[in-house]
């Protein structure tokens, strides 16, 4: 820490240029609360350590990640000899690769994202993956430490293409976040509806099965996401509309009616609004690329 206000500094980490490294954690001693001028990455190896995040008591287990931004303050509990764990310390333009490949659709693993990257205090500081059952996230991890440690040539480009499959594979296992309040729980619900709903689902169905009043959830979502429910709902069809432009010969208005838009105009309109471009003109410059 270079200053008093126990912030710990990524200059006594990183090597001058470096944007990612790792280090043992520390085990013996208790650490007490401080916050990173940088993003850090918890993996536990092995045992477990006892973590107190913004005040909520965080038991980190064997295979599990904890990430951290810049606004969470973390303190940590002594750990003993068999609790092995790895920090990775990254500097949050590492994730610009990983924002690329995570695309646009709203999730909580790209908000996390955007807020290291932005800095925003308002959004989650931390996020608590109970993932050491899903084996893709466990080779992946793997991977990373595996390339850090050896000389491995094009390191940089290697890493943060892992990391962006990393964070990919956690999109897929959102139902593996562990939230401490009712609130994130009901959210991370709602993003699992429009996911398995996004054609036909409504908010007043997923208020009801989520035991909510309307008006209360709709005020929850914009609370925690800044976004309203028909907000997310539009960028997960528009999201899956650029997909199947991408992967299939499907005509423009059948990819309309598939995705929920019956007014194929209304779908042109917001599409080219969201990607500044009509869907053919999408196809056709994915075309080009390939």
């Amino acid at each position: 820490m270079e200053r008093s206000d126990n912030t710990v500094n990524s200059k006594k980490l990183l090597e001058m240029g470096k944007l990612i490294t790792i280090r043992p954690h520390t085990r013996f001693i208790h650490f007490p609360s401080h916050t990173h001028d940088y993003v850090e990455v918890v993996y536990m190896c092995m045992g477990s350590t006892t973590h107190i995040v913004n005040g909520n008591v965080v038991v980190l287990n064997e295979g599990e990640l904890l990430f951290l931004n810049r606004n969470a303050r973390q303190e940590i509990l002594e750990a003993g000899l068999n609790d092995i764990a790895v920090n990775f310390v990254i500097l949050p333009q590492f994730f610009d690769t990983a924002l690329a490949m995570l695309g646009e659709e709203e999730t909580p693993i790209r908000r996390f994202i955007l807020n290291c990257l932005t800095g925003d205090s308002d959004s989650d500081t931390y996020l608590h993956f109970k993932v050491k059952d899903v084996l893709p996230v466990q080779n992946l991890v793997e991977n990373l430490l595996h390339t850090l440690i050896s000389n491995t040539p094009n390191k940089r480009r290697i890493n943060q293409h892992t990391m962006g499959l990393l964070l990919l594979n956690l999109v897929n296992h959102t139902d593996k976040l562990a939230y401490e309040s009712r609130e994130d729980i009901a959210v991370m619900e709602v993003y699992r509806y429009i996911e398995e709903n996004y054609v036909s689902g409504t908010l007043t169905e997923v208020a009801e099965l989520l035991h909510y009043d309307f008006y209360s959830l709709s005020r929850m979502i914009k609370k925690k996401t800044g976004k309203t429910y028909k907000d997310l709902l539009q960028e997960k069809r528009l999201s899956q509309a650029a997909f199947l432009l991408m992967s299939t010969g499907m005509n423009v208005s059948d990819i309309s009616v598939l995705i929920g838009y019956e007014n194929v105009s209304y779908f042109h309109r917001i599409f080219s609004r969201r990607f500044g471009c009509s869907p053919k003109s999408y196809r056709d410059s994915h075309i080009e690329n390939e």
